[in-house]
């Protein structure tokens, strides 16, 4: 029994890493796909954002809507002037939405008309594995 219960330990051991390795390719894979989304959405292309986000997002909201409420949100801001990755964090729950596979990410962005604010976006894995953005934020 001794044995068994050592044996459990190193294997528990064992996995850990691979887990801790596995969450920071999903972080990698996240940040590349908030990163290409991000492109349209600095551009304000509502439809392209739209057509990237994650079914969930889709399903919560119309493309022309999406569309009309980026186009309220960034056009006041202008231009991205510097956007920096502040942090990520791999989540398998976030209020108000599903379980499932999340990463938080935060930037410290500079804007054309205003000098400081921390976009978020949350890119979430879909059923075919890839990341697509379900939620973008601006503060």
């Amino acid at each position: 029994m001794k044995q068994l219960a050592s044996l459990f330990v190193v294997a528990a051991a064992l996995a850990a890493p691979l887990a801790h390795g596995q969450q920071q390719d999903a972080v990698r894979g996240a940040v590349d796909a908030a990163s290409r989304w991000l492109v349209q959405a600095d551009a304000v292309d509502g439809a392209a954002t739209w057509d990237q986000a994650a079914s969930e997002f889709q399903g919560a909201v119309s493309r022309a809507d999406w569309t009309d409420a980026l186009k309220r949100v960034r056009q006041p801001l202008g231009a991205v002037t510097a956007r920096k990755l502040v942090s990520s964090a791999f989540k398998r729950s976030l209020p108000g939405a599903p379980d499932g596979e999340y990463v938080v990410i935060q930037y410290d962005t500079q804007f054309e008309h205003k000098a400081h604010a921390v976009e978020t976006v949350v890119p979430m894995r879909e059923r075919d594995g890839s990341w697509k953005v379900s939620g973008y934020f601006v503060k």
